[in-house]
């Protein structure tokens, strides 16, 4: 499709890591899938990651996404908390940018703020904002509903930025015109004033 952006979102925990899939085509956005990537907590820890990136690895391949955005980690809830929840970040920032698309990251306030209005928002507004701006959409658990949010946030960032960069584009070509007008008329009032002469 013409002009369409797939973007994934991420919400990474060793655990459970969300994944959603969203399609942007200019302001509209269209749910194409979410879902959970689990590890086995029996496992080693090694073993662990190297589930989440297999899950995010076939996400990355069911679905082609252009761009990524991941969560950023959130104050937890001690040291060892905070080093797994960071090595499994490590997982979903390597899976998106060794595919060779770029990923940006976003604060846990910054996503809320987009996609609910409010930077302290619940995980149930979360969801039901989710739902709301993505009708029909079945959602897989708190986690991918983490992951929509965040490739919503993506996707009103980018936005944001386009139409930035589009108004920065217009202000360039009118000064353009300008200096390429007011040259033209420099220029003429040389030539009537040479042929004067």
């Amino acid at each position: 499709m013409s002009g369409a952006l797939k973007l994934l979102g991420i919400d990474p925990g060793l655990r459970s890591t969300g994944w959603g899939v969203v399609e942007m085509t200019g302001a509209k956005l269209t749910h194409l899938g979410n879902g959970t990537v689990k590890s086995d907590g029996s496992l080693s820890l090694a073993e662990r990651l190297v589930m989440l990136e297999t899950g995010l690895v076939k996400v990355m391949e069911q679905f082609l996404p252009h761009e990524a955005a991941v969560e950023t980690a959130f104050m937890a809830r001690d040291a060892v908390a905070a080093l797994k929840l960071g090595q499994a970040r490590g997982i979903a920032l390597l899976v998106p940018a060794r595919a060779g698309i770029p990923v940006a990251e976003y604060a846990p306030n910054k996503i809320k703020k987009s996609v609910v209005g409010a930077g302290h928002a619940g995980k149930a507004q979360i969801r039901m904002m989710v739902e709301i701006l993505l009708p029909r959409c079945e959602i897989d658990s708190e986690h991918s509903a983490d992951a929509l949010a965040t490739a919503i946030c993506h996707a009103h960032m980018r936005g944001s930025s386009g139409r930035i960069e589009a108004a920065l584009a217009k202000i360039e070509a009118a000064d353009g015109a300008k200096k390429s007008s007011s040259q033209r008329g420099a220029g003429q009032r040389r030539t009537v004033g040479s042929a004067r002469r």
